[in-house]
């Protein structure tokens, strides 16, 4: 359908003679032609997920559009700043504003009249006082896109909606779309990581596409021509399981953090090293290493969202063994946060009162702003409502920690944040804290005490230093149990 527009141009007095006619005809079939061959794109919301996109369709040679109703937020990205952090993004869309490719609207209609595939990258948020997931944001996108088509085109939902979603909106498209106007809605499901975004985007590991066409198909393939014939494998399936594609990932991730972290809870009893385990598990080719890290456990915007939306919509569909297992994970990564807070509280002498409390890290990961659902913050404000002194230092989410959390105390730098602290607790692995020097720091802290709880550190440098180090999974005497020699 991409490409589908109704051409009435004007061909002057050539339409006078057959020559002319035939010319004009010869010309709107190459002009469809080449629409179809470089089909327009409009974004509709440009946060994280649209901002990335409308940029990388961009990078990948085609002409978008990115419309978003906060005026402000259209201001910025127009002038390529981001309102988040996100690494390499505000230097790509700032390469196709210059170029003309990319530009950014609050004009849905205008946006909409001028393309041809419309990306929905609106937010699916938790819903207040529910686990499910809210919608409604994706519905109303859907339905301004119909109202102001005008031509033919494919509605394409990125944003992350529970199983069934799509099949609602068809309904809601064909009821909306004026009348001559031929309009398809597919699902084609993000799988973006905060921090390398751009890359995921731009050379990503799989491309699903649900519920298409052969045409429809055909245009997404033509959209993603460059790292198709790089090798990234399209998977085109049903709508259903499109949308269950990402959440599925996204609860299988988190399981694997939860059974990692049950796991350290039994190396702690044992005696045992939970990254020495993680390491043999990994080399099995079934399993893997990768999100086999102990430690606070994940938070974000997406996973703990999403595995409790889909937990909600599999209790409604009566998949109870899926409901069992996800509240599980969920109970697990919650209690880790706990878990972090009695260590801190243990270093401190059991009463965090008077005690300053140093915590290295806002974001729930490295190489993002992003404090939503944060583990670190969470410790942080356990801490501060127990009545410790707490001081919070992160190189890129102290503005946005500070807006989410203004009753917590932000300092400006690393030498700030650990200047005579009782206890510091590394919540997030930036590399700052990884390479810092444990002598350095030694001299400037009241108490040579940290807690790694994302088992990031030498913690043998660290303890070589003086410090004592206490981490999750790590027992203290694991290195006096290696040596004894049983006659």
């Amino acid at each position: 359908m991409a490409g589908q527009r109704r051409t009435t141009g004007n061909h002057g007095d050539r339409k006078g003679s057959v020559m002319g006619k035939q010319q004009a005809q010869q010309e709107d079939v190459v002009a469809e032609l080449e629409a179809m061959a470089r089909p327009r794109v409009s974004v509709i919301g440009t946060g994280y997920l649209g901002a990335t996109h409308a940029a990388a369709v961009a990078e990948l040679g085609f002409e978008v559009i990115g419309v978003d109703s906060d005026p402000a937020k259209v201001e910025a990205l127009s002038a390529g700043r981001l309102p988040f952090f996100e690494p390499g993004l505000a230097e790509l869309i700032q390469v196709h504003l210059a170029n003309g490719r990319l530009r950014f609207t609050s004009d849905l209609a205008q946006a909409v009249g001028s393309s041809d595939i419309h990306f929905i990258c609106v937010g699916t948020p938790q819903r207040a006082g529910s686990h499910a997931a809210n919608t409604d944001y994706v519905e109303d996108a859907v339905a301004a896109v119909a109202r102001a088509l005008t031509h033919d085109g494919i509605v394409v939902g990125k944003s992350t909606v529970p199983v069934g979603t799509g099949a609602r909106l068809r309904e809601l498209l064909s009821a909306l779309i004026p009348d001559g106007i031929a309009a398809e809605l597919i699902w084609n499901p993000e799988f973006l990581r905060e921090g390398k975004a751009v890359d995921d985007t731009l050379r990503p590991d799989r491309i699903v596409i649900g519920g298409a066409s052969a045409a429809a198909e055909q245009a997404l393939r033509t959209l993603y021509a460059t790292p198709i014939s790089n090798g990234t494998p399209v998977i085109a399936c049903d709508l259903p399981t499109a949308e269950l594609v990402k959440v599925s990932a996204n609860a299988f991730l988190a399981t694997k953090i939860s059974f990692i972290n049950a796991i350290a809870e039994l190396c702690d009893t044992a005696g045992a090293d939970v990254t020495v385990l993680a390491d043999a598990l990994g080399h099995d080719a079934r399993i893997g290493r990768k999100f086999l890290n102990a430690g606070l456990g994940f938070g974000g915007g997406c996973l703990p969202k999403d595995i409790r939306a889909l937990t909600h919509r599999a209790a409604e569909l009566g998949a109870m063994g899926a409901v069992g297992l996800l509240e599980q994970v969920d109970d697990i990564n919650m209690n880790q946060r706990q878990r972090v807070v009695e260590l801190a509280l243990q270093a401190v002498g059991g009463s965090p009162l008077l005690a300053r409390i140093g915590v290295l890290g806002a974001a729930f990961k490295p190489h993002t702003d992003d404090v939503r659902d944060s583990p670190a913050l969470n410790v942080a404000a356990a801490l501060h409502l127990r009545g410790a002194q707490v001081a919070v230092y992160d190189p890129e989410a102290g503005e946005t920690g500070r807006r989410t959390f203004p009753t917590l105390g932000f300092v400006d730098s690393l030498d700030e944040e650990v200047s005579g602290a009782d206890v510091l607790l590394v919540l997030t692995e930036w590399s700052e804290f990884i390479d810092a020097d444990p002598e350095t720091l030694g001299r400037m802290v009241r108490a040579r005490t940290i807690i790694d709880a994302r088992n990031c550190l030498d913690a043998d440098a660290w303890r070589a230093a003086g410090w004592q180090v206490r981490g999750l999974g790590r027992a203290e005497a694991q290195a006096d149990s290696r040596s004894l020699i049983f006659a």
